[in-house]
């Protein structure tokens, strides 16, 4: 029975290990859909102040060429004012004046604001390149290990099931038997280490006689509450 409590806990981990290899066949592709996510967001962000940039630069030019036609009308109306004969028309001509005044103040005003836009898009566009760069080679190396280790989880997966097959054909059926029912019920550990006196899995306190049970290792235990397999180890279980 000692040979097989033992074979048992070999059992038990190389289950956890493929229940690890099977979780990873799900969260390795999720990994590496949210590295190139981020990859795709990065440059998304590049390209959109990019634009945002360009765009900035062209209605600079635009509003600077307004400006200066503005500036050339008021230079006209000013000159009229030496031709003005009339009150009436010295009014209807000092109010052009002053809505171009006013027009050309709001230009340039918005010419400030347009610079100190570009200005700003400049060094975010620099940032960008520079943090884009290095998220670009760090999650393509991550990537390629994320990769690597995807591969090789279908071998892993395979040498696991051979060592699982090499176990269970030299266990006998009836231990079989309740190990993979108690796996299959409680889920996690199967096989628990008497702890301080108690289930390792469920923590109820064992009776002496079932310790002194468990101790000689005659038979196969199981927690009358848990129905886990409980088994003693020195070390652990004093």
């Amino acid at each position: 029975m000692q040979e097989d409590l033992e074979m048992l806990l070999q059992l038990q981990v190389i289950d956890y290990d493929l229940g690890e290899l099977e979780r990873s066949k799900e969260y390795i592709p999720d990994m590496m859909e949210n590295l190139k996510r981020e990859m795709e967001e990065i440059a998304r962000q590049f390209e959109n102040t990019r634009q945002s940039l360009a765009d900035s630069r062209v209605a600079l030019k635009g509003l600077e060429l307004d400006v200066n036609s503005k500036q050339e009308e008021l230079k006209k109306l000013q000159n009229q004012m030496m031709a003005i004969k009339t009150n009436k028309e010295y009014d209807a001509l000092v109010s052009q004046i002053d809505n171009v005044k006013e027009a050309i103040n709001e230009g340039e005003t918005r010419l400030l604001e347009l610079i100190e836009k570009i200005e700003k898009l400049e060094l975010e566009i620099s940032d960008f390149e520079k943090k884009a760069k290095e998220i670009q080679d760090q999650n393509e190396k991550q990537l390629t290990i994320l990769k690597e280790k995807m591969d090789s989880v279908g071998t892993k997966v395979r040498m696991k099931e051979d060592e699982r097959s090499n176990i269970t054909v030299r266990i006998p059926r009836p231990i079989m038997s309740t190990y993979e029912r108690v796996r299959k019920n409680r889920g996690g550990a199967a096989v628990v280490p008497v702890r301080k006196r108690a289930c390792g899995g469920c923590y109820k306190a064992l009776s002496p006689h079932v310790i002194q049970e468990i101790k000689r290792h005659n038979q196969l235990i199981t927690c009358d509450n848990c129905g886990r397999i409980l088994i003693w180890q020195n070390g652990v279980s004093e």
